[in-house]
């Protein structure tokens, strides 16, 4: 798993040149005037626009090195697409306040940097430059190195800007423009990979092959880089979801994707369970839970098949089998689904389905083990099984009053209610199902109330 998803991706933050940075914060300030409000948003947008594109909520958000690159490339590289001249021109061409000379020098650098990602082709020593190669040009820069710089490694790569020195011509030596993030080579590769792809679909769109050199390109259209970056954090966030392992505070597998049968026959059901390969009795078993009367076809019993691989240990499927239900838990949508089938081909049409739920629970960010190479695993708290147990048992009974049970000659538990003949068993019926409320035995309190159903078909409260 690459780690751009998290949040705390690495970045750095090197100093300027005391003049730099003065001729940065007049172009900041000239980009917050109100004239100039409408071009910054548009800007921005269009360099971060797979966030902007991204609905409320997402759990990934720009990084604040992305938001400096995207206001370096407003600062030097955006024209406006009103009419106005660019930021780095009305500084330098429209007189309102003195300009120092110190900081009129920086100008036609700036306006000729880009965005780059640059290789570190020597391990950083103290005291001496850095050096560093564009990827996509192989033009090398001389940077100045510091505190910020303490854990560079050779081979790492940058993504950042960087301003030529006004002093030094085309000697390669260089001044940081900004802050910028550090990229594994994996994943640097990837980046100039997909900016190139993104290139080569323009020429042919357009016709146009104007797009060759590197400089230029990253000149007119920097904010690709920035895009393909996103891109990258989003496919390694999905791909983190798709591996993701969902765990019990006891490390156990979280079983959250659940279906609800009806059923009608006891022993077809226990001897069919029993009899699966497979398929073994929860040890230590569940508690067998019985009406007041001690009547055995009251009693309840729970199955498991492990997982068969790397954990041969883990609790992969539970079956849960009262006198009137049968719960299947699983790890996972696809092993849920699978047991679907195979309990439809085991027992048929003695088989009622009620209702299922495959949703996982709700992810919090950042997440540590995000930046693992490991599959990521989030421990779900009781507090957060009880909510998710509640929804689905609260959807899984709206109806259940006014539809038909095995158990009641097909009769609705409402209709059978108002019998004094059923209506016990009616009563039997919810009092089974509280006592085996699935609630209870994962996070040892119930997830829903069955005085509601009591109310719905007319029984009294308990």
């Amino acid at each position: 798993m690459i780690k751009l998803v998290h949040d705390q991706v690495r970045g750095f933050w090197p100093p300027k040149p005391p003049a730099l940075e003065a001729v940065l914060k007049r172009l900041e300030s000239l980009s917050l005037q109100s004239e100039f409000a409408s071009q910054r948003e548009l800007a921005l947008t269009r360099a971060l626009k797979d966030y902007s594109q991204q609905r409320e909520g997402s759990p990934i958000t720009p990084l604040t090195e992305e938001i400096e690159l995207a206001e370096l490339i407003l600062y030097c590289d955006f024209y406006p697409e009103d009419g106005q001249l660019t930021l780095i021109e009305q500084l330098r061409d429209v007189i309102t306040e003195h300009i120092s000379q110190e900081e009129r020098v920086w100008l036609d650098p700036l306006k000729h940097s880009y965005l780059d990602v640059l290789e570190l082709i020597s391990a950083p020593k103290l005291g001496e430059a850095l050096v560093l190669r564009s990827l996509g040009d192989r033009t090398t820069f001389h940077l100045p190195g510091g505190d910020f710089s303490r854990d560079f490694s050779d081979g790492q790569v940058l993504l950042t800007r960087v301003v030529r020195d006004p002093s030094d011509g085309d000697s390669g030596k260089a001044v940081w423009a900004g802050g910028g993030l550090i990229l594994s080579q994996a994943d640097a590769k990837m980046l100039c990979e997909q900016t190139r792809d993104w290139e080569r679909s323009l020429e042919m769109s357009t016709g146009e092959l104007v797009l060759g050199e590197w400089q230029e390109y990253v000149k007119r259209f920097g904010h690709v880089l920035l895009w393909v970056f996103a891109s990258l954090r989003f496919s390694a966030l999905a791909d983190a979801l798709t591996h993701i392992q969902y765990r019990t505070p006891e490390k156990e597998p979280y079983l959250y994707a659940i279906a609800m049968y009806d059923h009608h026959d006891y022993q077809l059901f226990a001897q069919g369970l029993s009899g699966t390969e497979g398929v073994e009795p929860e040890t230590p078993a569940m508690p067998i839970q019985q009406d007041p009367s001690g009547s055995a076809s009251a009693s309840s019993r729970s199955w498991v098949l492990r997982h068969t691989g790397a954990q041969a240990t883990a609790i992969s499927t539970r079956f849960t089998l009262t006198s009137s239900q049968l719960f299947v838990e699983c790890d996972s949508p696809e092993r849920l689904n699978q047991m679907k089938h195979q309990l439809a081909k085991t027992f048929g049409f003695a088989l009622h389905f009620r209702q299922e739920t495959v949703t996982p629970p709700t992810l919090r960010f950042p997440i540590d083990q995000l930046m693992s190479e490991e599959p990521l695993a989030v421990v779900v708290t009781p507090e957060e099984d009880l909510a998710l147990l509640k929804a689905f048992l609260e959807k899984a009974y709206l109806e259940w009053s006014d539809q038909g049970h095995a158990m009641l000659g097909g009769k609705t538990p409402r209709h059978a209610s108002a019998s004094m003949t059923t209506r016990q068993i009616v009563k039997g019926l919810i009092d089974e199902m509280e006592r085996n409320d699935l609630g209870l035995r994962r996070a040892g309190h119930r997830a829903y109330d069955y005085n509601v159903l009591r109310g719905h078909v007319g029984l009294e409260e308990v």
